[in-house]
């Protein structure tokens, strides 16, 4: 069989289904052979290829998106984006709680010579310095914070002095290495079976009571976010009971954001739930498209949680003003997380940067966040895509109170 039809043939075949093959293969092998060779290479490419690709993304997504950002919006797309940003920046702040009540571990690979801080001010010092590094070197480097200082500059300017054509260059580049990445995330099943092996051959089944915690811990964040703080806000907004349309929201878009994994994908089912509760046509068909870009609540959740715990795992300290500004990054961070397979656990490494945790280490919970992700991602799509038509209601309820809505 010729190599492109092995790999049609692989790709036909559901990633989760894959994914969940290469999780059993790694667990049963490693309990019943646990000393064979060359296994782990597996998951040393898969990680070193994240690694690899991960700025590059970054960059190209952050000057993309900032660059075609040329819609005028009226009262209630202002409403709207607030309700994004907020819920956001709400999320990663439950994420942070979660884990000053409860703080998580995992078994990490601590290279030799990675350094981590603990003084407050060189730590700052050292995110200034990183901030303003050669955008190259960042990019080489896996500094995720020079990274994304220069993406945003260079996104801002080419907004306003750049022409079309470098747009839609910059665009077309993001587009491209968003493929290379998915085609990379194809082959997460042989990386999740080398890294599984690995880790189970060296420390035992056990280790899964550490990813069982983890997810629990995911889940009930979303839990928190879905059924607390997004309805308090969607209050504040529509001066209304908010759970009759949170449940509405919830049966049509979040039941089928979980199984599909996919914000864009469930763009036509929040168009449809949207022109049957009345809202106003021309707002929500910009607001949803919108929100699978910008509103990324349960990636924040992701990105601060995975974060903190990387950061746990190796003993480094994390104070409040750290944890706050971790906050803000990730809320950053998650919205350059749509469209991309696993886009907010490949944006994880930007959050571990502020704590001086090398891409190294970095990387390795990316790839348990790739191990849980059956999980962790069907439930963050789920809060991803009904916060957006839950928040694109609110909105317009504020601007239309006397309107009756078909809630």
């Amino acid at each position: 069989m010729k190599l492109r039809e092995a790999y049609d043939v692989w790709v036909s075949i559901k990633l989760l289904i894959r994914i969940i093959a290469g999780l059993l293969a790694g667990v049963v092998l490693a309990v019943l052979l646990p000393d064979l060779p060359y296994l782990h290479i597996l998951g040393d490419m898969f990680i070193g290829a994240l690694k690899a690709i991960a700025p590059i993304l970054v960059f190209l997504l952050v000057i993309s998106a900032l660059s075609k950002s040329r819609q005028k919006l009226g009262p209630q797309f202002k409403v709207v984006i607030v309700l994004y940003i907020v819920s956001t920046i709400l999320s990663a702040i439950v994420a942070v709680m979660f884990d000053l009540i409860h703080p998580l571990t995992v078994t990490l690979s601590i290279p030799g010579g990675t350094s981590t801080v603990n003084d407050f001010e060189t730590l700052i010092s050292n995110l200034a310095n990183n901030l303003v590094q050669n955008p190259v070197s960042a990019i080489i480097n896996g500094n995720y914070l020079g990274v994304l200082f220069w993406s945003v500059l260079f996104g801002l300017l080419l907004k306003k002095y750049g022409s079309d054509a470098a747009i839609d260059l910059a665009s077309n580049l993001s587009n491209v290495v968003t493929h290379v990445i998915r085609v990379v995330i194809e082959f997460a099943p042989l990386g999740i079976f080398g890294i599984v092996y690995n880790t189970i051959s060296k420390n035992s089944i056990s280790i899964f009571q550490e990813y069982g915690a983890l997810i629990l811990v995911l889940v009930a964040a979303m839990l928190v976010v879905m059924f607390v703080t997004n309805p308090i806000l969607v209050a504040l907004i529509t001066r209304r009971n908010p759970y009759p349309l949170l449940f509405r929201c919830l049966k049509t878009s979040a039941l089928t954001a979980f199984f599909t994994r996919s914000s864009a994908a469930n763009i036509p089912v929040n168009m449809k739930l949207a022109k049957e509760m009345d809202l106003d046509e021309e707002f929500y068909s910009v607001s949803i498209p919108l929100g699978a870009t910008i509103n990324m609540n349960g990636a924040a959740i992701t990105i601060s949680m995975l974060a903190l715990v990387c950061a746990n795992s190796i003993n480094q300290e994390v104070n409040v003003g750290l944890a706050i500004l971790l906050c803000v990054v990730s809320a950053i961070a998650a919205c350059g997380a749509s469209g991309v397979a696993g886009g907010s656990l490949l944006l994880v490494p930007l959050a571990c940067s502020m704590f001086g945790i090398s891409d190294d280490i970095a990387m390795q919970m990316v790839a348990i966040g790739f191990t849980i992700g059956v999980i962790q991602d069907s439930m963050e799509t789920a809060l991803n895509s009904s916060s957006d038509i839950l928040f694109t209601a609110a909105a317009d309820i504020y601007e239309r109170p006397d309107h009756e809505f078909k809630i």
